[in-house]
């Protein structure tokens, strides 16, 4: 396990109790270097959608926590957010949520001389997605030709 992976893991573990304690779900966590910056992030939600002072709440929590806590090594900045409205799949419950609602897939290479396909999410494994296309077809990609999945949305 790689030391991102394990700040990551162990960041998660000690929000769990808080987010559940105010009936959130834990969305992702994830430790990156942006700009030359670390950011540990969390995102969270809720049914009806998360608010600055939910992210807030659980932000001066957490934050206490890290500080006593001290497992990363690196100076890094502490964010708690809401997911978004482009919130990608990654995990198991995200698939499982969005199964017969339009989702929006990149992939890295183009199929049939496309990048990009919208369609509704019909099934999905550890290994592939199938979406059923406009036109009815079904479409099933390897999940590691897929470089961005999640709920599509339009302005």
């Amino acid at each position: 396990m790689s030391r991102k992976e394990m700040y990551e893991q162990q960041t998660e573990e000690l929000l769990l109790p808080i987010i559940e304690e105010y009936q959130f779900e834990l969305v992702d966590v994830e430790y990156v270097k942006e700009g030359g910056n670390w950011y540990l992030r969390a995102y969270i939600d809720k049914e009806g959608g998360i608010t600055v002072d939910d992210c807030e709440l659980v932000s001066r929590r957490m934050s206490d926590l890290l500080d006593k806590e001290d497992f990363i090594e690196e100076s890094y900045i502490f964010e708690v957010s809401s997911p978004g409205l482009g919130r990608p799949l990654k995990k198991e419950k995200d698939y499982a949520r969005s199964l017969g609602k339009e989702i929006e897939i990149r992939t890295y290479r183009a199929i049939e001389k496309e990048k990009e396909f919208y369609g509704i999410l019909k099934s999905y494994d550890e290994t592939m997605v199938t979406i059923e296309l406009e036109d009815n077809r079904e479409m099933t990609f390897a999940k590691t030709d897929i470089a961005l999945i999640r709920l599509a949305f339009y302005f």
